[in-house]
């Protein structure tokens, strides 16, 4: 850990940033921006508290030594022991840059890409506050603070950005004047099930075929997964000549 801020002390244990760090990393993306703030990483100091809590509590009840607790340990070894025996057996497989252009060269049509475009916009549910906000962007404000201020859509946040998107991915009325839109372009209100949308263009994409660098990753990580299982059908078969397997019947 490199983050070794002391936080909290339970019975002389520590709990440092790293700590809560570790905790909020484990949470997932979703989870994790719930609690992605000072208030947040406060609950989560208070249950490593209460795990630390619970830990000094079981030590100084000896529930290490418990037959039952043993028992769970013995079996958690061997999960344990298994997995690192199956990192073992992955460790030398490396995926080449050379070796993945080759797969990139025969297998392009794999990565033909669809046009997308990226927008921004602003959502209402009253069409005369549409136009108005409409009309005052034409007069000069700014789509971004207008967004922050007036949308009720949760893209308010980051100026009514709304990432990359190819066709298929929005509500007709709103994907219909979007891919019409130049870029920088604003749209009149548009009308769909959500309400009232004002859309920004910010940019186009083409249709048609990523670049390697693009999706280098994406292809070792696909030869690596081959020559995962490779190996282990492989190991299973070399495995199972060396060791007893009865089948009961």
């Amino acid at each position: 850990m490199t983050n070794q801020k002391v936080l909290a002390t339970v019975e002389g244990r520590e709990i440092t940033e790293a700590h809560v760090e570790r905790l909020l990393s484990s949470l997932g993306p979703q989870r994790a921006t719930q609690f992605d703030s000072p208030e947040g990483r406060k609950t989560l100091l208070n249950e490593l508290i209460t795990q630390e809590l619970i830990l000094v509590d079981a030590l100084n009840k000896n529930l290490e030594e418990d037959s039952e607790f043993q028992l769970e340990l013995d079996i958690m070894k061997l999960e344990l022991l298994k997995q690192f025996g199956m990192r073992k057996l992955f460790e030398d497989i490396e995926i080449s840059s050379e070796e993945a252009f080759e797969y990139y060269k025969t297998h392009r049509n794999d990565f033909k890409t669809q046009e997308s475009i990226q927008a921004k916009h602003i959502l209402v549910d009253d069409a005369e506050k549409a136009e108005q906000i409409y009309w005052d962007l034409k007069k000069g404000l700014f789509f971004e603070e207008a967004a922050k201020q007036f949308s009720s859509c949760p893209s308010a946040s980051v100026g009514g950005d709304l990432g990359n998107f190819s066709r298929g991915q929005m509500v007709p009325e709103f994907e219909e004047a979007a891919f019409k839109l130049e870029i920088n372009e604003i749209s009149k209100p548009v009308k769909s099930q959500f309400g009232y949308h004002i859309i920004k263009l910010v940019d186009r994409k083409k249709a048609g075929t990523s670049d390697f660098d693009e999706v280098e990753e994406q292809i070792k990580n696909i030869l690596t997964g081959s020559k995962q299982n490779s190996k282990y059908v492989e190991a299973s078969k070399r495995l199972r000549e060396n060791y007893t397997v009865s089948m009961v019947k």
